[in-house]
C-alpha cells in the first residue's frame, strides 16, 4: 500500500543554463536561479545573462515545471532605482516567483509586479509564528526557512498559517553564521556576503598566533607544518535520512537543495538522489544506502544533519576543523552533451577503461556495442569502454585529458547530459 502524505516539492540549483536542465532531467520540480548583483550569488548569476534566463524559464515551463527568480540581496539606497528596474524585467519573464528577503523590496515588487508570487529567502531568517505572519500578511505565499529551524518550529508556523507555503534546506553548503548574517568576508576582502559576493573567508586556513602585551612578541602557535587550520569551517548539509520524519510531519511544501555556484555533476546527482529518496518513499520502499551512497560520490566538507530535528546547542559535530573541502568516493570523467552523441572529458580516459554511466534513466541506456567501443551491464550498473577515443575534429588519441576541451565522439549515443566516472581508490 503507498503512502498517502503528500510530497513536497523538489528544487534544485540552476547556476546556469546547462545546470538548469540537468537538474530538471534528473529529477527537479522546480529550479532557482538570478540575473545580476540582486540575486546573492554573482558568480552564479553571471553565468546568465536576461536572454538565457528567459530562455531557461521557457524551457522549464515547456517540461510543465517551476522556476523561481533570486532578488534576495539587501540593496543600498543608491541601487533602488536600478532595483526597480529589474523587477520590471524579470518580471516580464513571468517566472513562477520572485525569492526576496527584505521587507521594503517584498513592499516593492507587490507594487511593480504584483502577478508574481514572492518567497521569502532564509536571509530574512524566520524562526517563528510572529514573523511567519507578518510577512503572510504582507502577501507572502511561501516561506523559506532560516536553517536553523527546528521540524516543530514548523509544524507550529503550519498550524498557525496553515495556507503559508514553507521550504526547508535539505542539502549543501552550511553557512557558520546564523543563516548567512556574516561580515568576515567584508571585512577581511571588501565582499559583502548579504550582496552576493562571499569570498567564503570561512573555509580558509588560518594561523593561531599569541601575543604578549608587555613587549609586543608574537608567536605562532605551530599545529602541523605548513597547514594551519580551518576555524570557522562548516560541514555540508545533508537532511536525506530525515526524508521520512519531513514527510511525516505533513508541512514541508518544498525540499530545497543549495549550490549554485557547484558543478553540473552535483546538480544532477543530487537531484538524483533526493528524487528516489521522495519517490520510494511514496511507494514504501525508502532505502536511506541508495541515496546516501550516490551523495557521498559528490566533493563535500564533511556531513551534518544541520539543526532541523537537533537544537545547535546539542550539537557538536557540525565543523570540519580539517580541510575546506574533500574529493567524494567517484571522479568524474566525462559529461555528455545535450544530444547524447559526444562527451567533454573531465578527468583522463584512457583506451580499455571502463567508466560507470549515470544517467537521468539509467534504464534507456542500451547495451551494444561499436567501432568506437562498448557499453555492458555489471552487478546491476552499467559500464562504457572505449576501443577509440575519436575527437569531433577527426584526431583519434590513445588517451585524453581534463584540460582537452574537444568533444569525444560515443560508441553509443547516451541520454542527454548522463556522466561518466570511476570510483576513487
Amino acid at each position: 500500500m503507498s503512502n498517502t502524505k503528500k510530497i513536497p516539492e523538489l528544487l534544485s540549483p540552476a547556476g546556469n543554463l546547462k545546470k538548469l536542465k540537468i537538474a530538471l532531467s534528473y529529477g527537479a520540480d522546480a529550479v532557482y536561479g538570478g540575473v545580476s548583483h540582486f540575486s546573492l550569488r554573482n558568480r552564479a548569476s553571471k553565468e546568465f545573462d536576461f536572454d538565457s534566463f528567459g530562455e531557461g524559464v521557457r524551457y522549464t515551463h515547456s517540461l510543465g515545471k517551476k522556476i523561481y527568480v533570486t532578488i534576495n540581496g539587501f540593496p543600498f539606497n543608491s541601487q533602488l532605482k536600478l532595483l526597480e528596474s529589474h523587477i520590471e524585467k524579470m518580471a516580464s519573464l513571468n517566472p513562477d516567483a520572485f525569492i526576496m528577503a527584505t521587507p521594503g523590496v517584498v513592499k516593492l515588487s507587490k507594487k511593480i509586479a504584483p502577478h508574481i508570487p514572492i518567497h521569502l529567502s532564509t536571509q530574512a531568517n524566520v524562526l517563528n509564528v510572529l514573523d511567519a505572519e507578518v510577512f503572510y500578511e504582507m502577501g507572502v505565499k511561501r516561506i523559506v526557512a532560516a536553517r536553523e529551524l527546528s521540524l516543530k518550529d514548523a509544524i507550529e508556523i503550519k498550524k498557525a498559517l496553515p495556507n503559508l507555503e514553507l521550504e526547508i534546506f535539505v542539502h549543501g553548503s552550511m553557512c557558520f553564521a546564523f543563516s548567512g548574517r556574516c561580515l568576515i568576508s567584508a571585512l577581511q576582502n571588501g565582499r559583502v556576503p548579504n550582496r552576493g559576493s562571499c569570498a567564503n573567508d570561512c573555509r580558509f586556513d588560518y594561523e593561531y598566533y599569541v601575543k604578549n602585551p608587555d613587549n609586543g612578541v608574537m608567536m605562532r602557535l605551530v599545529e602541523e607544518e605548513g597547514v594551519g587550520t580551518h576555524i570557522f569551517n562548516a560541514k555540508d548539509l545533508k537532511l536525506v535520512e530525515h526524508i521520512p520524519a519531513i514527510l511525516e510531519s505533513d508541512v514541508i511544501d518544498s525540499l530545497k537543495i543549495e549550490g549554485r555556484t557547484k558543478s553540473s555533476y552535483y546538480a544532477g546527482i543530487t537531484a538524483l538522489a533526493y528524487r528516489a529518496a521522495l519517490d520510494d518513499y511514496r511507494d514504501s520502499n525508502f532505502v536511506l544506502d541508495r541515496y546516501e551512497n550516490e551523495l557521498l560520490t559528490l566533493k563535500n566538507r564533511g556531513f551534518s544533519d544541520g539543526y532541523l530535528i537537533h537544537r545547535p546547542f546539542e550539537k557538536l559535530n557540525t565543523q570540519n576543523h580539517k580541510t575546506a573541502i574533500s574529493e567524494g568516493s567517484y571522479q568524474v570523467n566525462a559529461e555528455v552533451s545535450e544530444d547524447g552523441k559526444f562527451a567533454l572529458c573531465r578527468h583522463t580516459i584512457r583506451l580499455g577503461e571502463s567508466k560507470e554511466i549515470v544517467s537521468p534513466n539509467i534504464d534507456e541506456v542500451s547495451v551494444g556495442k561499436s567501432e568506437l567501443g562498448e557499453i555492458y551491464s555489471e552487478n546491476g550498473k552499467k559500464y562504457m569502454k572505449f576501443y577509440k577515443i575519436l575527437l569531433e575534429n577527426g584526431k583519434e588519441l590513445e588517451s585524453i585529458h581534463s584540460g582537452n576541451e574537444n568533444k569525444i565522439v560515443l560508441p553509443i549515443t547516451l541520454p542527454a547530459f548522463s556522466f561518466l566516472r570511476e570510483k576513487i581508490e
